[in-house]
């Protein structure tokens, strides 16, 4: 892995005590990154396209990157690193390959592969280090559903009656691999887009679903909701739209005080097309998209342009800390 120092380092305008500091990857590293995981104040793994893989553990100042070996043209959209050393990978695309590291991504073990056409990871998540679920495109009209008990070394599929039956024209993004949350040891979402968008709520870790039907466009495959985040049982927010369309987007941001089951259309809207929302606090959250940022202080009601730095795609916030991280096409930024 080869650690490399900011090329460029650009400071956006401070709104409401928040600053952006951008990092561009060297011209001999091209990847668009849509997977982050976020341990803590000092470690982050990021990983995108040409099989990039991504790490720094000094909070986003520095940066090695490496390429799996034999896996130099997956995408690899979904990612969970667990600590400096150990992560599980995931790519968009048929063959499907979930990989593992144990020595900070130095080597990689495949353990688990599917052949079949239809196979498309879009996002993993985790309850703890050892139990986590990752989940795809509908194989036989069933959402593609997986879990694991042992930090990801084997995988098991759910019991079709587990898996949600789609509708016709259903599927799901791969676009910031925050389509799935698990929250709370046993919660399990995740959301849906295409003909149909939906919300789909398990509260025991995916063993039974209700469905709720979510006001946000839909009707075509590039439409539906991108992203969900919940800052505590009640207050969500979900964002997305038509990733053809950048701006002069409606219903494509909602907020719920809830739980998830009512969805309100946001009073002011984001800039337009947004593929993950990250809540930082209680009420205050971070939109990200291909066109810039926006920032919200009331749990999703009023939206305000944070940054108009564009070519970002995921945002996410330390599962133990405070650093935030943004990636996007050859190119990280922390947020402040």
């Amino acid at each position: 892995m080869k650690k490399i120092l900011p090329l460029l380092l650009i400071l956006s305008q401070p709104l409401f005590g928040q600053t952006m500091s951008v990092t561009l990857l060297p011209e001999n590293i091209k990847s668009s990154f849509r997977a982050l995981s976020v341990i803590d104040d000092s470690v982050a793994w990021v990983s995108g396209t040409n099989g990039t893989i991504g790490r720094t553990t000094d909070g986003g100042k520095t940066w090695s990157f490496t390429k799996v070996k034999g896996f130099e043209k997956c995408d690899f959209r979904s990612l969970y690193a667990f600590d400096r050393k150990n992560a599980v990978i995931a790519n968009a695309g048929s063959p499907a390959y979930i990989l593992i590291t144990g020595n900070a991504g130095k080597t990689w073990k495949t353990v688990y592969t599917n052949n079949d056409s239809l196979a498309f990871f879009d996002g993993i998540d985790f309850w703890n280090n050892k139990e986590g679920v990752i989940y795809g495109d509908p194989v036989n009209k069933h959402l593609m559903l997986m879990s694991t008990r042992d930090g990801g070394k084997h995988w098991t599929f759910f019991p079709e009656e587990s898996s949600p039956l789609m509708g016709e024209g259903e599927a799901s993004f791969a676009a910031s691999g925050t389509g799935i949350r698990c929250y709370n040891g046993r919660k399990l979402l995740i959301t849906t887009g295409g003909l149909f968008t939906r919300l789909l709520i398990s509260g025991d870790s995916g063993k039974n679903w209700d469905s709720v039907t979510l006001p946000a466009t839909h009707g075509s495959p590039s439409r539906g909701v991108f992203s969900i985040a919940f800052s505590n049982d009640t207050t969500g927010i979900i964002v997305g739209g038509d990733y053809t369309l950048d701006r002069y987007m409606v219903d494509h941001v909602f907020f719920a005080y809830d739980g998830g089951k009512g969805w309100i259309p946001s009073n002011t809207l984001t800039g337009g097309f947004r593929e993950c929302v990250e809540f930082i606090d209680t009420l205050t959250a971070i939109a990200a998209g291909p066109g810039g940022f926006d920032i919200t202080f009331d749990g999703g009601r009023e939206w305000s342009t944070f940054s108009e730095e564009k070519g970002f795609h995921v945002i996410r916030k330390a599962r133990k800390g405070n650093l935030i991280i943004a990636a996007g096409n050859n190119k990280t930024a922390v947020i402040k």
